[in-house]
C-alpha cells in the first residue's frame, strides 16, 4: 500500500458492504478509519460482543442538556458496520474520524438528528445526479444495478470485480467530477471569508478538515497501512492534499459542549427514508436481505412473501411461488436489468400473489420491505444508571421491548402484572411512552389494564433526559411527579397528577401532590375548574383499593371539592354564550359520573337536587338545562310526563329558535350514549321536536340548522336512519297526542281470556266481561312494550 485506502461507499448499502469486507481482506490495515463521531472510540469494542445485533446506534448527547442529541445507525448491512466488525474481528485498530459530537451538538437545531449526514447537513444526492448522467430517471434503480446486485467478487476469481478497489476507484472519479461541476462546488474550496463568524460544525469543509487532521494521526502511527470507509462523497476532499495549518484554521472556533455517548438498539423503520432519516433508505428489509441472502436472494425474497401472506390468511401455494420468480425474472429481462430487483419483485407479488390489489401488499411493504426488526445491545455497553435499572426490571417482568405494536392485558390482582403496570405508569410519568393505556376488550372490571406497547429508538433520548431524575425508575418518577406539582398551574393538572401518583404506585409522590392539591382547591374558586378536576380525584378513590393503596386523604378532598360544585354551580351556569355553555354541559356530565362513584352519605341526593335546579331554572342556558333534564330522566327521577313538559316548555313560540335547539342538543347529545335511542323509542318527544321543527319559519331554520345538524351527526347511521323512517312513517303529531295502541281486535282478545280469567282470579262472567272492556288502559296494558323513558317494559 502506497497510500491510505479511501473506500466511498453509500451508507447503509449491502452492495457497498460486500465490496468493503472483499476490499479489507485483500488490504488486510492495520487500522480502520469510519465515519462517526470520535468519542465512540472508548465504546467501540462492544460491537465485537456477541450480545450486540444490529441495527443499533451510537447515540451522543449533551450532558447538561440530554434532549440535545445525535444518532449514529449502523445496520447489519451498513458498509461501517461491516468494516468495525472486521477489524475487531482481525485486531486492527478501529477509530472514528467525523467532526466530535462536541462540536457537531454544539450547533444549534441538532436535537433528536440522525448523523452521519442527517446530523450534518446532507450533501447534494450524488446519486440522483450519476443516474441522471447515465440515463436513469430512478436512482435507486440505477445503484442497485450498479452496486447492489454485485456479488462482491473475491481476487483471483477472474470476473469483473478480480480487483477489490476497482468499484471503490470508479465511484472516487465520480465523485470528483459531481464535486468539481458548478453545483458540486470544487472539491478541495474549504477556505471561508475571516469575517464570516465561526465556523458552522455541520458544514461539510468543517467536517473534512477534521477527517483529515484524523487521517494524518493515523498515517503517522501506521504508515499507509490504513484505510478509510467513509460516505462516497466525501472521498475527492480526503485524497486532496492540504497544508496542516489550513485544516487547523478551518476549525478554530468551534463551539463544544460536554457529551456523554453509548449504544442504543435501532429499528429498520428509522433507516427508511420515510422516518425523516437523512441517510435513509427506501427499503431496509429488502437491502437486509440482500445483504443475508447466501444466493437465490429472489426465490428466497419471495417465499418470505408467501409464508407472511400465509399467515394472515391469503391462499398462496408454492405454485404462487414459482409463478412469481418466473414473471420477476421476465420483467427483469423486458426492463434490461441484471436481476430482478425490488420493483420487479413488487410487481411480480401483486400479479401473482395479491391477485392485482394493493391492499395484502400494502402490508408486505410495511413488514417485509420495511420492517420492524429491532437490535439489542448487550449488558457490557455503557448505559446510565437509569437506563440499567429499566433493562433489569424488563427482564425480571419478562417485558421484552419490541418494535411492531404490542397489546398486553393485565390483571392487577396478579403480582406480575400490578408490577407491569407501575413500571409503565411511572415510565409515562417520566414522558418515556413505551405503553399507552386503551380500552381493554375482555371485561370492563377495574382490576383490568390493557396496554398497547411499541419501543422506538428515541425513547433512548427521553430515557436519558428522565436520568436527571433519579438512578432507578422509581425514584426518577417520584422525584419527577414533585416537581411536577410544585410547577402545576391548573387543580385539574393536579387532581390528574394524583390519579398517575397512584397507578404509578409512588407512595412517597403522593403526600407532596395532596398537599398542593389541597393548597391550590382552597384558593380556586372558578366551578369549572373544580369540575374538570373532580373526576380524576373521584376515580383515584374509588379504584385505588384494587393496587392495595390509602385513599382517605383523597376521600376528604373530593367530598370537598363535590360540596362547592355543589353549591356554586348554578350561579357559574348564569350569562354563558355558546360555546361556554357547551363547555359547562360537559362539566356536568363529568360530575355526574364522578358523584356515581363517590361513596358517600347523601351525596347523591344533593347532586340530584342541583340537577333539579339546573333543569327548571328558565334563564340558565339550554345546553345546560337540557343535559340536567335528560340527566335526571335517565337516573328515573324525571318522570316521562314532567319531561315532556319540560320539552313542550322549552320548545314553545316563545323561546327563540336557537335557545330551543340548544336544548335539544343538551337533551340528546352530550357524552354519554343512549339519546338517539330515546327519541327512536320515546313516540312523544319525537313527536315534540318534529312539531318544533316544522313549525319554525324559513329563517329561523337556516339559523338553527348547524346546531342541529351537529347534534344529530353524532349519532350512528343506523339510527339516524331508523329515526328517520320513525318520521317518514308518521310519529306523533304533536304533543297533545296520546298513543292509543293498535285497534282493538276481540277475537284475538277473547283468546287470553282463560289467561285473563287465571291472573285476575275471576270466576263471574259479568265481571269478565267488565275487565276486559276496550278502553284506553285495557289497550295500553295489552300493548306491552319496551318502554325507554320509564326504564322498563309497559
Amino acid at each position: 500500500m502506497n497510500a491510505p485506502a479511501l473506500l466511498g461507499v453509500r451508507h447503509h448499502g449491502p452492495g457497498s458492504a460486500r465490496a468493503v469486507r472483499a476490499a479489507l481482506e485483500w488490504l488486510r490495515p492495520r487500522a480502520v478509519l469510519v465515519e462517526g463521531p470520535p468519542e465512540a472510540d472508548k465504546i467501540v469494542h462492544c460491537a465485537a460482543d456477541q450480545g450486540m445485533r444490529p441495527p443499533v446506534a451510537l447515540l451522543a448527547h449533551a450532558t447538561d442538556d440530554p434532549g440535545r442529541a445525535a444518532f449514529w445507525p449502523f445496520a447489519a448491512f451498513s458498509p461501517e458496520w461491516t468494516a468495525i466488525r472486521w477489524a475487531l474481528a482481525h485486531g486492527a485498530e478501529v477509530r472514528f474520524i467525523d467532526l466530535p459530537a462536541a462540536h457537531t451538538l454544539a450547533a444549534p437545531g441538532t436535537a433528536g438528528r440522525d448523523g452521519p449526514d442527517g446530523a450534518a447537513g446532507p450533501p447534494p444526492d450524488p446519486l440522483a445526479l450519476l443516474a441522471g448522467a447515465a440515463g436513469h430517471d430512478d436512482p435507486e434503480r440505477w445503484w442497485e444495478d450498479a452496486v447492489e446486485h454485485r456479488d462482491g467478487g473475491r481476487p483471483g476469481d477472474g470476473g469483473p470485480d478480480d480487483d477489490p478497489l476497482g468499484p471503490f476507484r470508479a465511484v472516487a472519479e465520480a465523485m470528483a467530477a459531481l464535486r468539481s461541476a458548478p453545483e458540486g462546488g470544487p472539491a478541495g474550496d474549504e477556505t471561508s471569508p475571516a469575517d464570516a463568524g465561526p465556523p458552522d460544525p455541520r458544514d461539510d469543509a468543517v467536517r473534512e478538515a477534521h477527517m483529515r487532521l484524523r487521517l494524518r494521526e493515523a498515517v503517522k502511527e501506521f504508515g499507509h497501512e490504513v484505510t478509510v470507509v467513509c460516505g462516497a462523497w466525501h472521498v475527492p476532499a480526503l485524497a486532496v492534499r492540504r497544508p496542516l495549518a489550513a485544516d487547523r484554521r478551518t476549525l478554530k472556533g468551534l463551539p463544544k459542549v460536554r457529551t456523554e455517548i453509548s449504544w442504543v438498539p435501532w429499528t429498520h423503520r428509522r433507516l427508511a427514508r420515510s422516518s425523516g432519516y437523512g441517510a435513509g433508505i427506501a427499503a431496509p428489509g429488502w437491502y437486509a436481505h440482500l445483504y443475508a441472502a447466501p444466493d437465490r436472494p429472489v426465490e428466497r425474497w419471495l417465499a418470505t412473501v408467501a409464508r407472511m401472506l400465509r399467515e394472515e390468511g391469503r391462499p398462496v401455494s408454492s405454485a404462487h411461488v414459482i409463478e412469481s420468480v418466473r414473471l420477476a425474472e421476465t420483467l427483469a429481462a423486458l426492463r434490461g436489468r441484471p436481476l430482478p430487483g425490488l420493483t420487479e419483485t413488487t410487481d411480480a407479488v401483486r400479479a401473482v400473489m395479491c391477485d392485482g390489489s394493493d391492499v395484502p401488499l400494502a402490508l408486505v411493504r410495511d413488514r417485509l420491505v420495511i420492517g420492524d426488526d429491532l437490535g439489542e445491545v448487550p449488558d457490557t455497553a455503557p448505559a446510565t444508571p437509569l437506563q440499567r435499572d429499566l433493562a433489569r426490571l424488563q427482564r425480571a417482568l419478562r417485558l421484552k421491548p419490541e418494535a411492531g405494536v404490542q397489546d398486553k392485558e393485565l390483571d392487577l390482582r396478579k403480582n406480575t402484572d400490578a408490577e407491569r403496570s407501575r413500571l409503565l405508569h411511572r415510565l409515562r410519568l417520566l414522558d418515556v411512552d413505551w405503553g399507552a393505556p386503551r380500552a381493554s376488550r375482555t371485561g370492563l372490571g377495574t382490576f383490568r389494564e390493557a396496554w398497547r406497547l411499541s419501543w422506538r429508538p428515541e425513547l433512548a433520548v427521553r430515557l436519558a433526559e428522565a436520568g436527571v431524575w433519579g438512578t432507578t425508575v422509581e425514584a426518577a418518577a417520584t422525584a419527577r411527579a414533585e416537581a411536577a406539582a410544585r410547577e402545576a398551574d391548573r387543580l385539574a393538572d393536579l387532581t390528574t397528577l394524583a390519579e398517575r401518583c397512584l397507578l404509578a404506585a409512588l407512595p412517597t409522590a403522593l403526600p407532596v401532590v395532596l398537599g398542593a392539591l389541597a393548597d391550590r382547591a382552597a384558593l380556586d374558586t372558578d366551578v369549572g375548574h373544580l369540575a374538570e378536576a373532580l373526576p380524576a380525584l373521584v376515580r383515584s378513590v374509588r379504584y385505588g383499593d384494587v393496587r392495595r393503596t390509602d385513599t382517605a386523604a383523597l376521600d376528604d378532598v373530593a367530598a370537598g371539592l363535590a360540596d362547592r360544585i355543589f353549591v356554586g354551580l348554578p350561579t357559574a351556569c348564569a350569562g354563558l354564550d355558546r360555546d361556554a355553555a357547551r363547555e359547562m354541559s360537559g362539566h356536568v356530565d363529568a360530575v355526574h359520573r364522578a358523584v356515581a362513584l363517590l361513596d358517600r352519605p347523601g351525596v347523591g341526593d344533593r347532586w340530584t337536587a342541583v340537577l333539579t335546579t339546573l333543569a327548571e331554572r328558565e334563564h340558565l342556558p339550554g345546553e345546560v338545562r337540557g343535559r340536567a333534564a335528560r340527566l335526571l330522566l335517565d337516573e328515573g327521577t324525571l318522570t316521562a310526563d314532567r319531561t315532556a313538559r319540560l320539552l313542550g316548555r322549552a320548545l314553545s313560540p316563545a323561546v327563540a329558535p336557537a335557545d330551543a335547539a340548544a336544548w335539544i342538543e343538551g337533551f340528546t347529545g352530550g357524552t354519554e350514549p343512549g339519546g338517539g335511542l330515546l327519541l327512536l323509542h320515546d313516540e312523544r318527544l319525537l313527536g315534540l321536536i318534529d312539531t318544533w321543527l316544522t313549525g319554525i319559519t324559513p329563517d329561523a331554520f337556516t339559523d338553527v340548522l348547524p346546531l342541529l345538524r351537529r347534534t344529530f351527526s353524532d349519532y350512528e347511521p343506523a339510527l339516524r336512519r331508523a329515526i328517520g323512517e320513525r318520521v317518514a312513517n308518521g310519529p306523533a303529531t304533536g304533543p297533545t297526542r296520546v298513543d292509543t295502541g293498535p285497534a282493538w281486535d276481540p277475537e284475538r282478545a277473547a283468546a287470553v281470556l282463560p289467561t285473563m280469567r287465571l291472573l285476575l282470579g275471576l270466576d263471574d262472567e259479568a265481571e269478565e266481561e267488565r275487565a276486559i272492556q276496550p278502553t284506553a288502559a285495557a289497550r295500553q296494558l295489552m300493548d306491552i312494550r319496551p318502554d325507554f323513558t320509564g326504564g322498563g317494559a309497559r
